[in-house]
């Protein structure tokens, strides 16, 4: 039984991810005045080998607008880390890079809800306006 309500838990997942990439927009929607937006991730959790993995999501004007990082320790449930306010307040202050650092307050039955961590480096490029 418990490998089948994984596998619900899963599908809902993914299914509530995607209805919140719709709902999000697409970039050039939200911030018409970026070009891209590069995000750079080192993902941490607490044990021997803190570094868990290395990732970089480009995202371009036709992408959506959705700043919410999967936790990739794969047992946390509702956790992640979310980057929208960041990106709007660079977005607003027409800041280029910023960095900085992300607790996951996921749940996992054995570990404490600060079992996994990002360090993040955002880069926005704006459009430049012609004059």
């Amino acid at each position: 039984m418990p490998h089948k309500q994984n596998k619900q838990n899963y599908i809902a997942r993914m299914e509530l991810n995607k209805r919140n990439k719709l709902a999000s927009g697409l970039l050039s929607e939200r911030f018409p005045e970026v070009s891209d937006i590069v995000i750079q991730m080192t993902y941490y959790q607490k044990g021997v080998n803190p570094v868990l993995m290395l990732r970089t999501v480009n995202i371009l004007p036709t992408d959506s607008a959705y700043f919410h990082m999967e936790c990739a320790v794969k047992e946390c449930m509702d956790g992640g880390f979310d980057l929208t306010s960041v990106i709007a307040h660079m977005v607003k202050t027409h800041k280029k890079v910023e960095k900085g650092r992300l607790l996951c307050n996921g749940k996992i039955d054995s570990r404490a809800s600060d079992h996994a961590s990002i360090a993040y480096e955002i880069g926005i490029r704006y459009i430049k306006k012609s004059r």
